[in-house]
């Protein structure tokens, strides 16, 4: 084994804390679990706190199926004032006039409920997004314009949580839960809010509440882990929230290899409900058979040994699945979420 491998293959749920950075906290894991080999999926800005996926060994290649999911929010927005940033860590640009509209709860609750939908939205500039090779923050820092594309995002809910005013330096804040596609800045969010109701605004405090099918009641403190170590590890096949099948004898060792499959070589099944042990084996009640034929590209999670092996590919000309992605070593499943 090579100096900074631990043979740990894994998925950890870290609830980060205000102030670090998602980088720090890929730092802090390699260092309690004696692994360089550690990546996070989907950057929480400092300010931000909540449900952080890491990946470690040979988790991480798993990194483009995690940041495909939605994720969960829950946001202070800050009105009276915009920043830099759109968040509070920033300087402040521009200030106004908070409108008498926006301390009424019923107005608040009606606003927010209309953002929900898709729309095209244009991400911060101070964002981990790359052009042309360089990070658009990085270049903000040095003063430099950066052209970043809109793009397109949904909002697929949208709640008012509660108004707080305390007649001091924090102004009114609404207190907002989003739920929204991948690649969404809650920042712009925020932002466009703001533009929207003619009154700046700005994101005052931020929780990622969920992130896929990761909850933050599934997540530990970094104190927590350092306790728990490898024990903290969760179910990668629940994160990821495909079809799955168990595999033994000759299709095992084949996967091991990296070889195709015949359709007729794996059965799938899905999750009936949810369960910390009901899903760990085929014979629990916790899995069904699943009847319907794979669709085409469809991708199938392949588990022997409570490891996840393999993600394969179903290539429907070929009448076959085909790896698109085999795990060293297989990914423990741990606890199930």
């Amino acid at each position: 084994m090579k100096r900074g491998e631990s043979g740990l293959n894994l998925v950890i749920g870290v609830a980060k804390p205000v102030g670090m950075t998602s980088h720090d906290v890929v730092s802090r894991v390699r260092r309690i679990l004696g692994e360089k080999r550690v990546g996070h999926t989907g950057t929480l800005d400092p300010l931000a706190s909540g449900v952080l996926p890491v990946c470690v060994g040979s988790a991480a290649r798993l990194n483009p199926y995690l940041t495909a999911e939605d994720k969960r929010y829950e946001v202070a927005v800050a009105f009276g004032a915009a920043t830099d940033t759109d968040d509070a860590q920033g300087q402040v640009i521009r200030t106004g006039a908070v409108p008498a509209r926006l301390y009424d709860e019923g107005f608040a609750r009606q606003f927010v409920a209309g953002l929900v939908g898709r729309s095209r939205q244009l991400p911060p500039v101070y964002s981990a997004i790359k052009v042309n090779g360089k990070k658009a923050c990085d270049e903000a820092r040095k003063g430099n314009v950066i052209s970043i594309e809109p793009r397109d995002i949904e909002v697929y809910g949208a709640q008012l949580l509660g108004i707080d005013d305390d007649g001091g330096e924090g102004g009114l804040r609404w207190h907002v839960a989003f739920h929204v596609s991948k690649g969404t800045y809650i920042r712009a969010l925020v932002r466009d809010m703001g533009n929207a109701l003619g009154c700046p605004a700005h994101v005052a405090a931020l929780e990622r509440t969920a992130s896929g099918a990761l909850e933050l009641a599934d997540c530990l403190s970094l104190e927590a882990l350092e306790q728990q170590g490898a024990r903290a590890a969760i179910d990668p096949v629940a994160l990821l929230g495909l079809r799955f099948a168990f595999l033994g004898g000759a299709a095992e060792k084949a996967v091991s290899n990296g070889a195709p499959l015949p359709v007729g070589a794996l059965e799938l099944c899905e999750r009936n409900r949810r369960g910390a042990e009901a899903e760990l084996c085929a014979c629990t009640s916790g899995v069904v058979d699943s009847p319907a034929a794979p669709a085409p590209g469809e991708l199938v999670a392949l588990v022997a040994q409570n490891k996840l092996m393999a993600l394969y590919e179903h290539d429907e000309a070929a009448a076959r699945f085909k790896p698109r992605c085999v795990f060293q070593g297989g990914i423990i499943r741990g606890s199930g979420i």
